[in-house]
């Protein structure tokens, strides 16, 4: 059996195809597994977990103008001639979309070739590519029960976000994973795989609020020496910086020791992250992107809060005080914590990734006959 694995471009898309590649590995089936894409995105996860990764061209469409939304209209052209091609001559048996527009180019050639396709949505408003590929999808995964009124009620499945089964392992000790102290109350600061400036800057702007009472370990994205800079020259003289962690990136076994090990995390809407926050029960305050620039962060975060695991703050308020008062109203409340953290482990989905392998084996079967 041929698997074929689509969307990428952020870690949001990328890691719950790694999580059901690692599904599907452990199947009785044993399928072969093929990334495609423009880029391989992460060629040491794909070699971890198995997955050959086959080139296809494909332009993104921006929300703005851009010079490079007229030549991406070529890469796409040219990026569905190569997918065809190239899913001729491997025929998946069946291929499994994140979305994004590195998806665009395959789901249009599995159409001509009839290939079945099964789709997964993140978001609680499903992207371009996703809405393209939902009269060929066989069977339509969403996150959040909203997305669902987007799609065809009888092949639409509420499945929750696939973890990665290293992020999910429970950790004795996280805080010597991490290589820090547990004397103070830590607070994990994340914008998701690319950073965030805003949320960076923010954080460097409340430091000598918030260092005398808490650890804080941020992951800033490409920022990363701006940041460094900047907090060297705002504790200067303190003895506050032994205190403020910093790293670009994270490995997955760190992002799982941050979320057990972290009081509060503060954090955008991705919802790859909002998940793991239910998995590990975690309270949290998100801080969306605008809805001028994302068209799902603002709804992705209202949606998850709703219940009461997490304090949503727009950007257009968001001050270092406003974050500071935030953090320490739930901080200084035990029961409030404890009501944020049920709250938000009542939310979580399990077997997102079982579930997902188990459909695209059973198509798959049916499509080998």
């Amino acid at each position: 059996m041929r698997i074929g694995l689509i969307g990428g471009g952020s870690g949001g898309h990328f890691y719950p195809l790694m999580a059901v590649a690692d599904e599907l590995n452990r199947t009785e089936q044993q399928p072969k597994l093929y990334y495609f894409g423009p880029s391989p995105y992460s060629p040491d996860q794909l070699k971890n977990y198995r997955v050959d990764y086959i080139y296809c061209p494909a332009g993104k469409l921006r929300r703005y103008f851009s010079i490079q939304n007229f030549f991406d209209i070529f890469r796409t052209f040219a990026g569905f001639f190569v997918a065809v091609w190239k899913l001729y001559v491997i025929y998946p048996d069946v291929i499994f979309s994140k979305g994004s527009y590195t998806a665009v180019p395959i789901l249009l050639a599995a159409k001509v070739l009839r290939i079945p396709v099964v789709i997964h949505e993140s978001d609680t408003t499903p992207g371009k590519a996703n809405k393209l590929a939902e009269k060929v999808a066989r069977y339509i995964a969403v996150s959040y029960e909203e997305a669902a009124a987007f799609f065809p009620i009888e092949k639409t499945a509420l499945t929750g976000i696939p973890l990665r089964t290293e992020l999910k392992q429970r950790l004795e000790d996280p805080f010597s994973i991490i290589g820090i102290p547990n004397d103070k109350p830590l607070i994990y600061v994340t914008g998701g795989s690319s950073g965030a400036e805003r949320l960076n800057d923010i954080i460097l702007e409340s430091l000598t609020e918030l260092l005398p009472h808490y650890r804080i370990f941020h992951q800033t994205g490409p920022q990363l020496e701006v940041v460094q800079t900047t907090a060297q020259s705002l504790l200067q003289g303190t003895t506050l910086s032994s205190d403020y962690y910093v790293a670009d990136s994270i490995p997955v076994q760190t992002v799982s020791a941050l979320m057990q090990a972290a009081s509060v995390v503060i954090t955008r809407a991705g919802s790859t992250t909002l998940f793991e926050l239910a998995y590990f029960g975690k309270p949290a305050i998100i801080i969306p992107i605008p809805e001028d620039v994302s068209r799902d962060q603002r709804t992705n975060a209202y949606s998850y809060a709703r219940d009461g695991g997490a304090i949503v703050i727009e950007e257009h308020n968001l001050n270092p005080h406003l974050l500071t008062q935030e953090i320490n109203s739930i901080m200084n409340d035990q029961q409030k914590q404890a009501a944020m953290s049920a709250a938000a482990q009542a939310s979580f989905i399990p077997d997102a990734a079982s579930k997902l392998a188990a459909v695209l084996i059973s198509i798959g079967t049916e499509h080998e006959r």
